[in-house]
């Protein structure tokens, strides 16, 4: 039977291979690595503060992406646009990458626990 809704770090956890708080402090260095949009674009100067909060409120309203609101109010172009989200895709750092780097578990676990976890998560047999 696939286990719905469980995440990988919770995984990890009945695993015992991680505890609750290295999947925060894991948690914690994706959030401070993954920048969004509006961060980025803020940090070469094509956005302000206040641009962003603008864009903030449009996106709590129509639920848009960050990214379209900015080009349909002019904001940013398409192409700042796809250069932003192409730098946040080359630059992600996934989940079991931060467990890695922060020394909690080694890349040989990561595979083989991210193998068990998608056959019990997608119900795939061996």
């Amino acid at each position: 039977m696939a286990m719905k809704y469980l995440l990988f770090g919770q995984f990890l956890q009945k695993q015992g291979l991680v505890t609750a708080e290295d999947v925060y402090k894991a948690r914690m260095l994706q959030k401070n690595h993954n920048m969004k949009i509006g961060e980025l674009a803020r940090e070469k100067g094509w956005l302000t503060y206040e641009d962003i909060d603008k864009i903030l409120v449009i996106h709590e309203e129509t639920l848009e992406k960050f990214g379209d609101i900015a080009i349909e109010h002019n904001f940013l172009t398409r192409e700042q646009v796809n250069e932003l989200v192409g730098y946040q895709q080359e630059e992600y750092l996934f989940f079991g990458e931060a467990l890695i780097k922060l020394g909690m578990i080694t890349q040989g676990q990561l595979f083989e626990n991210l193998k068990e976890f998608n056959k019990l998560t997608f119900n795939k047999q061996p």
